[in-house]
């Protein structure tokens, strides 16, 4: 069989497209972006003819695969874990739509926040949604995680949520492929209701949902990604989720001594943790990410067994899973390198020499001097840098969209003026609707969009906003002569501060576009001019 070296995101890319898939949605977010890009470059893609757009935000590629599941195709909706927050509505509610061609959600999760504002695991969202997960433990299992998931979410008309983490999704392996599959005919679902959420339908289809849980658990007591392994010294049980059976088995590369159940299928399988619990004194758990099989083995009341793991702090709480931490909880000694050297310093990250929102900064920071600091709303984005040195220009950074509609909550208390930064990306992922609210309310507020024309944080993919900023700011009601375009460059700064000066004074909505095409998308696009043209 042919043999690849693949990222963990790539790995999955390639299982899908594998396993006969017909389009994959997706918004960019670390560190899930791979999986588009792997499809975008992918000549059985190109062939094939397969859908491989990004989609505006995760809500619509959530929802855009729900429609090819529905019209009998294999899908994938790919996101990081904070991206399934805003898919949400549509992913709680398809389990109980159910799936008519293969559905599959991978959520891509960040422990230790290494570019997110959380670490939240998904795996709660897909108890949450009452259908299968799958945790994969290396870069072969994603792979036939794909064709895995699409077969049972066909077997019982229901998404399946796939789970990586950073680790995995960035880092590569050598990967066994299968066979090429072909794509699925088009074939709408028998029941012609199945998808309308009338609650009469609603409460039917739930209630077919409820009547899967057992047989989920069976698929998980024989699933190929669930085993128990025997060992010779029972005074320890393990139980490893996911990746974390790759950092226990790098401290025993001759095999763990102590009994080891691998889990990388929900709902966990009762029967394979009862006999581990039965036969060993203390169970250590392992798990990358939030206690979640912890609790859930623990419950509320039952201390009859002795359970190690995030909740008693023999792993940390917070953070991702390393060897080391899992050496230490065995009881292992841990040899630790030579100290940092001083002369290493920390470099903190910093926007590119010649970046256009240094220009959009120095601007805005001269318009606002005379005013008290503490009025910029701003958002998810290489622009965020600007909360740091030399700037220190922005004073807010939660989800993406939430600086418009933040400087319009501060405008409401009498914070005048009120000011909102976001990218063009991240406005026609979820600034949009803020903005409606800001114009129906006539809010004093001025929204600085700084287009770089690209989705610049993820490495420059395609921006849905890109040739259509004016035009949606003037449909959603934003007076056109309120909507000012200003080229965020040395020789213009006079008076682009002018400019905005004047927009922080109008009593009402005001939208500046600060347009300057992003100077490493500007640099691939010469060089692959000049490529063109050798």
């Amino acid at each position: 069989m042919k043999r690849m070296l693949l990222l963990g995101d790539e790995a999955f890319a390639q299982g899908a497209l594998d396993a006969g898939l017909s389009g994959v949605y997706a918004y960019p977010g670390t560190p899930s972006t791979e999986i588009m890009e792997y499809i975008q470059r992918s000549n059985i893609a190109r062939e094939r003819g397969i859908h491989r757009e990004w989609s505006a935000n995760e809500k619509t590629a959530m929802e855009a695969a729900l429609g090819m599941s529905y019209a009998g195709k294999r899908a994938i909706a790919c996101m990081k874990h904070v991206g399934l927050n805003v898919a949400a509505d549509g992913f709680i509610n398809a389990g109980i739509t159910g799936a008519n061609g293969g559905l599959l959600v991978l959520a891509a999760d960040d422990p230790s926040m290494h570019s997110s504002q959380n670490e939240q695991d998904s795996r709660f969202y897909g108890k949450f949604a009452l259908i299968p997960i799958i945790e994969p433990a290396n870069q072969q299992e994603t792979y036939l995680s794909a064709r895995y998931g699409f077969d049972i979410s066909e077997k019982y008309g229901t998404p399946v949520l796939i789970r990586i983490t950073t680790r995995l999704a960035h880092s590569r392996s050598g990967v066994e492929l299968s066979e090429l599959l072909p794509e699925n005919e088009l074939r709408l679902p028998g029941d012609k209701r199945q998808f309308v959420l009338l609650p009469s339908i609603a409460r039917r289809n739930y209630q077919a949902l409820l009547s899967k849980q057992n047989a989920f658990e069976e698929e998980a007591d024989r699933s190929p990604f669930n085993a128990l392994v025997d060992g010779t010294d029972n005074s320890l049980g393990v139980i490893a989720c996911g990746i974390a059976y790759n950092y226990l088995m790098e401290n025993h590369p001759d095999g763990c001594p102590h009994p080891v159940l691998k889990i990388g299928q929900y709902p966990a399988p009762r029967d394979m943790i009862r006999d581990l619990l039965k036969r060993c004194e203390r169970v250590l758990l392992l798990e990358d990410g939030a206690p979640f099989l912890e609790e859930q083995i623990r419950g509320l009341l039952d201390d009859t067994y002795t359970i190690r793991g995030r909740l008693d702090g023999t792993i940390p709480r917070a953070g991702e899973l390393n060897p080391n931490i899992v050496a230490k909880a065995l009881g292992h000694i841990v040899e630790t390198g030579q100290a940092t050297p001083d002369v290493v310093k920390p470099r903190p990250p910093e926007l590119c020499p010649g970046c256009p929102h240094i220009d959009s900064y120095n601007a805005l920071n001269e318009a606002l001097r005379e005013l008290e600091p503490g009025r910029v709303f701003s958002d998810i984005g290489c622009y965020t840098l600007g909360a740091l040195e030399p700037f220190n220009s922005i004073n807010s950074c939660v989800d993406m969209g939430a600086s418009i509609t933040m400087a319009k909550g501060a405008a409401d208390a009498g914070l005048f003026p009120s000011v909102a930064v976001i990218g063009d990306s991240t406005f026609t992922h979820s600034g949009m609707t803020g903005l409606l609210d800001a114009v129906i309310e006539n809010s004093p507020i001025t929204v600085m969009i700084v287009d770089n024309e690209t989705t610049g944080m993820t490495g420059g993919q395609a921006s849905s906003a890109k040739g259509r900023l004016e035009d949606i700011c003037a449909g959603l009601g934003v007076p056109k002569d309120h909507i000012k375009i200003v080229e965020p460059l040395k020789k213009t700064h006079e008076e682009n501060v002018r400019i905005i000066r004047d927009e922080l004074f109008h009593r009402g909505v005001s939208v500046i576009i600060e347009r300057r095409e992003c100077v490493i998308t500007a640099r691939l696009a010469k060089k692959l001019e000049k490529e063109a043209a050798a």
